[in-house]
């Protein structure tokens, strides 16, 4: 029940809000890709965001965090993954590194290609400019 109040709470809260503006940006880039973005609860407990197929799911407690933005590029990385592999997450290949507080989030992975996958999503968005570059991502390998 206190479950069920917390959420209630939660989804309340992040109603109130406004969104940024990167966040929203990026909202209407995946759908104009034809990716279909959700604002509540993901199918899997715990997780902030999450990508399947070509829905993705935004937990409403990331406004509350004040981590819509890089939890929607972390996501927006995950899509272009999906685009470059016609259908199926594929690395694509960046050269750029995630911080090292980061690491922790993508080594507790044991499937190597997953592992490799978050990798990447947090290369993007631990960087300064990480909306510019999951824009550019998005544009390079997705197709309207």
């Amino acid at each position: 029940m206190l479950e069920i109040v917390a959420l209630y709470s939660s989804l309340l809260i992040s109603q109130t809000q406004k969104p940024p503006q990167q966040f929203i940006n990026l909202k209407n880039q995946l759908e104009q890709y034809g990716f279909e973005v959700r604002v509540e609860l993901p199918p899997k407990r715990g997780a902030y965001g999450l990508l399947k197929n070509k829905k993705i799911w935004i937990n409403p407690v990331v406004f509350d965090l004040q981590i819509a933005t890089p939890t929607i590029v972390h996501e927006s990385v995950h899509a272009a993954q999906l685009c470059a592999g016609n259908g199926k997450l594929r690395l694509l290949g960046l050269e750029i590194q995630p911080i090292k507080t980061a690491r922790r989030l993508f080594l507790r992975y044991t499937d190597s290609r997953i592992r490799n996958l978050e990798r990447e999503a947090y290369a993007v968005q631990t960087q300064p400019n990480s909306f510019e570059i999951a824009t550019n991502l998005l544009n390079k390998h997705c197709k309207k």
